[in-house]
C-alpha cells in the first residue's frame, strides 16, 4: 500500500507526518521524493547501503555529418534545439529526451549521450527502508529520479510505503502520486494554506484518488483550511495542534513518534485511519 503525503506549499508539515507515519508502521518503506530540497533523512539517520546514478540521454551532434537541414529544429516541441550561424546547437536543459531528433535527422547526424542529472541513495534506519532523490543544482526535471524511486521493484517490498512527495502541485507532484493508493494532503490554518490546499484538492481529484486532509499547526481560533475542508466536504483524518514540544522535536531533527507516547498514538492513529480508507483492492494487490 502507497501513501502519498502532499502539501500545495513548503511548510505545512508534510515531512513531519511522512516520517512520522513510516516510523509508526513495524516495518515500512519512506521515500523521500522532494527531490530538490530531501530532509527525510535529517530524521532518519540511515546507514547508507547503494547509490546509484539517474542519467538521461540528450542529442550529440556530428558537425561533420550535419548539413543544416533543420529537421530536428522543426520537429523538438520544446525548442531544445537551434541553428545558429551555419551550427546545430543543443540545449541541454530544455531537452525532454525523447530521442524524436535522432530519428528524423536525414544525415544520422544526431546520436545520444548520456548526462547525469542525480543519484537515488537507498538507506536502513531501524525498520524502516528508506529511498532518497537527490536532484543535481541547476537541472530542469527531476521526473527521472521520481521514476527511479517510484518504480524499482525492492520500493514495493514493505507492507506500507510512505511517498514524501515535492511541495506544490507541478509534473514532479503528479509523477510521485500516479500510483498511489492514498493521499494524504496536509495543510495549515492561513489563508495561504488555504489557497496552496485548494492546488493539491484539484490536483488529486483529477487524478481520482482517495484522499483525506490532515490539519497541522492547530489553534483554537477560526482555521480557514478546516472551512474549506466543510465548504468543499472534505474528509479530515487527523488534527495535529500546534505543540511547542512537538516542533521542537522537528526542528532537532527527531522522530516525535519515537521520543513520546503520545505522538506515537496520534500519528499511529492517523496510519490505521488511513489504511481503513485505502479501497480494499489496493491493499490485496499483488504488488504489496
Amino acid at each position: 500500500m502507497r501513501i502519498a503525503v502532499l502539501s500545495g506549499k513548503g511548510g505545512t508539515g508534510k515531512t513531519l507526518v511522512s516520517v512520522n507515519l513510516a516510523a509508526a508502521a513495524k516495518i515500512s518503506t519512506y521515500i523521500d521524493c522532494d527531490i530538490e530540497e530531501p530532509n527525510g533523512y535529517l530524521f532518519f539517520k540511515p546507514e547508507i547501503l547503494a547509490e546509484e546514478e539517474v542519467s538521461v540521454k540528450i542529442p550529440k551532434v556530428d558537425y561533420e555529418l550535419c548539413n543544416g537541414c533543420r529537421k530536428c529544429v522543426d520537429f523538438c516541441r520544446f525548442n531544445a534545439l537551434a541553428y545558429i550561424k551555419d551550427k546545430l546547437i543543443v540545449f541541454d536543459d530544455v531537452c525532454h529526451s525523447c530521442g524524436g531528433c535522432t530519428l528524423v535527422c536525414p544525415e544520422n547526424a544526431l546520436t545520444e549521450k548520456e548526462k547525469v542529472i542525480g543519484k537515488v541513495q537507498k538507506g536502513r534506519s531501524d525498520k524502516v527502508d528508506t529511498y532518497t532523490g537527490i536532484l543535481n543544482i541547476g537541472e530542469a526535471s527531476g521526473i527521472p529520479i521520481i521514476k527511479k524511486l517510484l518504480f524499482d521493484k525492492e520500493t514495493a517490498a514493505n507492507k506500507h510505503t510512505i511517498i514524501d512527495c515535492p511541495p506544490g502541485s507541478a509534473c514532479i507532484v503528479m509523477e510521485s502520486i500516479k500510483d498511489a493508493d492514498y493521499c494524504i494532503l496536509v495543510t495549515e490554518p492561513t489563508l495561504f494554506g488555504r489557497h496552496n490546499l485548494n492546488m493539491v484538492y484539484e490536483l488529486v481529484k483529477l487524478f481520482n484518488k482517495p484522499f483525506g486532509v490532515v490539519l497541522n499547526k492547530c489553534l483554537t481560533e477560526n482555521n480557514p483550511a478546516e472551512e474549506y475542508c466543510l465548504e468543499k466536504n472534505i474528509k479530515i483524518i487527523g488534527r495535529i495542534p500546534f505543540d511547542n514540544e512537538l516542533g521542537t522535536l522537528n526542528s532537532n531533527g527527531e522522530i516525535a513518534v519515537k521520543i513520546n507516547k503520545k505522538y506515537r498514538k496520534l500519528f499511529t492513529d492517523l496510519l490505521e485511519t488511513v489504511i481503513r480508507e485505502v479501497p480494499y483492492e489496493a491493499t490485496t494487490h499483488p504488488q504489496w
